[in-house]
């Protein structure tokens, strides 16, 4: 640790820390073994951020919400192992509603960014440069979403779904797929996503074959679920696009 850093005596540091001159680390700031943050970052109360995390200069982690509902309620913001937080990123703690903001393992939150509060993001995301995310969005594991995003509050993005930069998420996007287009729209599967994570031909098929009912036959959703019930046999995938389309509140994007 550096001398040059401001570092209340309260926080709990882990081993093999790094701190760079400059950096403001508050008290009730828990940080994991050999984790590395670049100078000039400010982590404020309730900061939980896990071992081998590399926060950039400028990052400004666990600040209150802004959200004009926030009581001064004891919340968090929770980072997990192995995730980069690049240059001038801004993670806010939780609300009453979740009471945490929570970053996965092994993501990549490039810079400019911003998670508000009471998002939920997964395993393995990647954030890139300038997206924004309101409040209360979820993530699956292994979402990307392209540079300069806005996310909606509230919506939901399933897992290993693939999004454009510059898109606006208003809408919830179903697991496994890209989306694209002004509004968003479905750009099909994400394929070379899924078999760079080893799904089979079969699990692809399967899933790409789910989706048909979903946005090529001309069907609403309710008809498309009822004809995948019926026509594809049940499997973990299967399943998990039809709860993901029958749980949806925001409406799922457009086919």
């Amino acid at each position: 640790m550096q001398t040059l850093s401001v570092i209340h005596p309260e926080a709990k540091i882990g081993t093999n820390v790094t701190i760079e001159p400059f950096s403001v680390i508050h008290a009730d700031v828990e940080i994991g073994d050999g984790t590395w943050i670049g100078s000039n970052v400010t982590i404020y109360p309730g900061a939980r951020i896990g071992k081998n995390v590399r926060i950039f200069p400028g990052a400004v982690i666990s600040a209150i919400p802004q959200d004009l509902k926030f009581g001064g309620e004891t919340t968090t913001a929770e980072i997990g192992d192995n995730t980069t937080i690049r240059e001038c990123v801004t993670v806010n703690r939780g609300t009453a509603d979740k009471l945490k903001t929570v970053i996965g393992q092994n993501c990549l939150i490039m810079a400019y960014v911003h998670v508000a509060h009471d998002c939920q993001i997964g395993n393995h995301c990647i954030l890139a440069n300038a997206v924004q995310l309101a409040g209360h969005v979820i993530m699956g594991d292994y979402a990307i979403i392209g540079g300069s995003s806005a996310v909606h509050q509230f919506a939901h993005i399933g897992r290993h779904v693939m999004i454009s930069g510059g898109s606006l998420v208003r809408k919830d996007v179903p697991p496994f797929t890209k989306a694209g287009r002004e509004p968003l729209s479905y750009a099909g599967i994400n394929s070379i996503g899924l078999r760079r994570r080893e799904f089979s031909d079969e699990q692809v098929a399967e899933i790409q074959e789910t989706y048909r009912y979903i946005y090529q036959k001309g069907l609403n959703n309710q008809e498309a679920l009822t004809q995948i019930e019926e026509h594809i046999p049940a499997s973990a995938y299967r399943d998990e696009i039809i709860n993901f389309v029958r749980d949806s509140e925001r409406g799922i994007m457009k086919g």
